[in-house]
């Protein structure tokens, strides 16, 4: 093998790492700010834990955060709570940092 392919195979394995990574910090993200909303909506316990996976399934709707914030601000108005989507923009930020300080943190 030349120098060349091994640099290439260096680079695609660190970007399918970097890729995962990402996936990871943002799957926790998305886990954190389900139960933000199931705590503003006073859901159980149980409801609490379905409902942030919810919001990690929802994620994966369409690409970018505006499947996510679209659902919260819904299911937080339809729960009666006041919310907008400038809010949920808000919290999204701080528990992506969240998410990535305790990711890394385990790593």
């Amino acid at each position: 093998m030349t120098s060349f392919q091994d640099r290439e195979r260096a680079e695609e394995a660190k970007f399918a790492h970097d890729e995962e990574i990402a996936f990871r910090i943002q799957a926790r993200r998305n886990r954190l700010l389900g139960e933000w909303a199931a705590d503003r909506m006073g859901l159980s316990q149980a409801e609490r834990e379905a409902y942030a996976k919810a919001v990690v399934q929802a994620d994966f709707e369409e690409a970018g955060d505006e499947d996510v914030v679209r659902k919260l601000l819904g299911d937080l108005i339809a729960a009666g709570v006041d919310a907008n989507e400038s809010e949920i923009r808000a919290a999204l930020e701080a528990k992506q940092v969240e998410a990535r300080r305790a990711f890394l943190g385990e790593v």
